[in-house]
Order: structure tokens, then C-alpha cells, then sequence
């Protein structure tokens, strides 16, 4: 399928069956009609598979997998896989996406695929001396560490260059050596954990010390993705609203409580794409969230600003260490089917994607707390998945039982039961 022949806008989603959706993106991306048994409960992940993959396994947890619609990511149109059980995740992604799309969507950028693994040295009598040593021994140690992987070097990846810092801690200065590896697309932890260990030995005899740790940092700070998008005053519901959504995230930026919550939101689209795709959903937590503590205190991720024709600019730069190769990437059948149905040729592609995802969340999250607030269309979701767990089962109990808490602003387990009572006449 050519990029021409996608169309993301697609209108009445929650109206349409299962059957419908898949018909959807079948022929608004790669995917085949066959390619949707990789998500299938009974054909997805096998325990054999499963097996493979952790250890102690006695079975899989499935999550619900859907898809944003509405995204033009760099003039391109993409239907976005999103693993999540959270409510309304992806339909806010997907609202926004819309109102971006008035403008144009999103335009991304990114950094090269740089991460680091760092090397402890401990015991070292003259540290700063020491680090001079490293130094002068830079293109041996690059040497030896892209011994370790002549393909990565082959796809011009590998070493670009070391880093050693000065670390006081409480009992001494240890001497910590960084190495600087452009990983390609992979995520890249495997390949810099392995240089690290071999080097490891001879840059403690540089040092005349000890070599402790030897692994990669997920404090991925070389490892950028970048986001920005233009939202409509009048889309978003005037410029009113605008200001509102400014002043709220300039709070989080000022307000390390508000931020935690505000940085949630928008990873609460982020982390249902890097799932999605078989990536490792703890390693971008980490880089992000260390991102947002990088000035010294912990604030806001993404920016917000008001433009001169009182639309909302919003944008968001964050590290995005993901990768298309290696990991659960290559071994999870649903993940493989996710990065087709993305049509995406690089890791730093995919991180875009994911970036752009992760400002659409923060933007409707941050419209509707600046409207009618979270809990009407949270709860009205919610109220489904509790209508359900009260025993409603056809779609009719569902949606009534569903409907009724939410008027009553009632959306309890044991008012659920009771409404499912009266729908099914009980006791009659």
C-alpha cells in the first residue's frame, strides 16, 4: 500500500462492529485480513511463545489493542496501534489528532539513535588524573568496543565517541567512563551492555581502579524525539479555552504535583504505542521521566503556548530509546503486525510516531480538564467495564445499565447490579 492510498480520518468508529474497524484498517494500512490473528485471543501469543520469552511462564495477559485514527504525521497519514486498558485513552488521542489534522497534524523530528553505557571505577587514588588516561586512550577503547559488533558497525552504527565524569558520592569519587553508540535501530541496550563488559577490564587498568557496573544508561538525553502541532481556538472550543489550557499547563511547569499527573497524560499515549510495538515500556518511562527532572526539579514535558492568531501551539521533546529490531520487537507476533500496520522503516520513524501520539493525549487530556472536566467522558467509559463486572452482557444491558449510572452520576459495582435487575425485570 503507498502512503496516497491512506486515509486516517475515519468518523463513527465507536458506532462500528469489530468486524468494521478491521475492515478499516485493512484498507487504510499494510495490514492484511489475515494479520489480525496475531491479536486474536486464540491465535495471538502461543504459550510456547510465551515460553521463549520470560521465564516461570504459566500463561499470557491479554490487553486490548485498538487504533487512533485521524493522525497526519509529516504530511503522512497513519493509523497508530495502541495497547492499553485504560478508557478513553484512545479515543482522546484520537480527537485530538483530528483538530491537529485541521492544521496540517504533526511535524516531527529527531536526534540520531544515540545511547550511552557507563563504566564504574572505583578505588581510583587520583581521579582526575584518571580521567585524563581515558581520554588519552579514546580511539583504543572505540576500537575495542566496536569489535564486539562489526554488523552494527557494518549499518554505520557503533561507537562515536567516550565520556568520563567525575561522580562524588558519600564514600568516594568514582570514575565513570561513557560510551556514545549510535545503535541504528535497535533499542540498543543489548549491543552497549556488551561493549561495555569488554572494555570494562583495561579501563580499570587506565584508571587503576576496580570496574563495577557495566550497563547502559536509560537516561536516554542523545536520544531525542520531538513533536509539535497547531490546534484550533475554535475547534478546541474558543480562545477561552486556549488560555485555559495554557494556564493549566503552566502550572505543571511550576508545580512538580500537577506535573506528575500532566507528564501521565501524556505518556498515557507513549507507552500504549511502545507497548504496542513490543518495546520496552520501563526503559521509556525512565528516560522520560528523567527528562522532566533535567533542570534540577521536576516539571512539565511538553510546552504550550498561544499563538498570534490565538490558536494553541502545543510540542513536546522527550528521549525515545525504541527500536524495530531485537527484543520482543522481532519475537511477539502482535507487535510484529503493529509496526507493519505503521509502516515505519526506522527506529527514529517509529519514535516520531510515538512522540506525536504522546502530544495529541496531553492536549485533549488538558482540553477536557479545561472544559467540562475528567470525569464525564472518563466515566462514561468506565461505567461500561463496570456494567459488565454486574453481569450486563448483550450490548443493549451494557449500554443502558451504562447510561443510567452515568446520569445518575451513580457509577458503582452495586448500582450496576441494581440497574441490571430492573433492565432484565428480576423478581417479576
Amino acid at each position: 500500500m503507498t502512503d496516497d492510498m491512506v486515509n486516517s480520518r475515519i468518523p463513527g468508529l465507536k458506532d462500528l462492529t469489530l468486524d468494521e474497524r478491521r475492515e478499516i484498517v485493512a484498507a487504510n494500512s499494510p495490514l492484511d485480513a489475515d494479520d489480525f490473528g496475531a491479536w486474536d485471543p486464540a491465535t495471538a501469543l502461543t504459550l510456547e511463545q510465551a515460553d521463549h520469552m520470560i521465564e516461570n511462564v504459566v500463561g499470557v495477559l491479554p490487553i486490548p489493542i485498538g487504533f487512533a485514527a485521524n493522525f497526519t504525521i509529516n504530511g503522512r497519514d497513519v493509523l497508530v496501534p495502541m495497547a492499553t486498558e485504560e478508557p478513553s485513552v484512545v479515543a482522546a488521542a484520537s480527537n485530538a489528532a483530528r483538530i491537529a489534522r485541521a492544521s496540517g497534524g504533526f511535524t516531527t523530528s529527531s536526534s540520531a539513535p544515540i545511547m550511552r553505557a557507563q563504566v564504574q571505577i572505583v578505588n581510583v587514588a587520583d581521579p582526575q588524573a584518571a580521567r585524563l588516561r581515558l581520554f588519552e586512550a579514546r580511539d583504543e577503547l572505540i576500537a575495542a568496543a566496536n569489535a564486539q559488533d562489526p554488523m552494527l558497525v557494518s549499518l554505520g552504527g557503533g561507537v562515536r565517541d567516550i565520556d568520563v565524569q567525575l561522580v562524588e558520592a558519600a564514600s568516594q569519587t568514582y570514575v565513570v567512563l561513557h560510551l556514545i553508540v549510535d545503535v541504528r535501530d535497535a533499542m540498543g541496550a543489548n549491543a552497549v551492555n556488551t561493549m561495555a563488559e569488554a572494555i570494562a577490564a583495561r579501563v580499570g587498568e587506565l584508571a587503576q581502579g576496580r570496574p563495577v557496573l557495566r550497563i547502559l544508561s536509560n537516561k536516554a538525553d542523545l536520544r531525542v524525539a520531538r513533536a509539535r502541532a497547531v490546534f484550533s481556538a475554535e475547534q478546541l472550543g474558543g480562545e477561552e479555552i486556549v488560555d485555559d489550557i495554557v494556564h493549566a499547563a503552566a502550572l505543571a511547569n511550576a508545580d512538580p504535583y500537577r506535573a506528575a499527573t500532566h507528564n501521565k497524560g501524556a505518556t498515557n499515549g507513549i507507552i500504549a504505542v511502545v507497548l504496542a510495538t513490543g518495546n520496552d515500556t520501563r526503559a521509556v518511562e525512565a528516560g522520560i521521566h528523567s527528562h522532566a527532572v533535567r533542570e534540577g526539579r521536576y516539571t512539565a514535558l511538553t510546552r504550550f503556548e498561544k499563538d498570534a492568531s490565538g490558536d494553541l501551539v502545543a510540542s513536546l521533546e522527550v528521549p525515545m530509546a525504541v527500536g524495530l529490531v531485537g527484543g520482543a520487537t522481532k519475537v511477539h507476533p502482535g507487535a510484529q503486525k503493529a509496526v507493519k500496520m505503521l509502516d515505519v522503516a526506522t527506529a527514529s520513524e517509529l519514535a516520531e510516531v510515538i512522540v506525536a501520539v504522546g502530544l495529541a493525549q496531553n492536549v485533549a487530556g488538558l482540553r477536557v480538564l479545561a472544559t467540562e472536566g475528567v470525569q464525564r467522558g472518563h466515566m462514561s467509559l468506565h461505567a461500561r467495564n463496570v456494567a459488565v463486572s454486574a453481569g450486563a452482557v448483550t450490548p443493549e444491558e451494557i449500554t443502558e445499565v451504562a447510561e443510567k449510572m452515568v446520569s445518575e452520576k451513580a457509577v458503582r459495582a452495586e448500582r450496576a447490579a441494581e440497574i441490571l435487575g430492573e433492565v432484565r425485570g428480576d423478581g417479576k
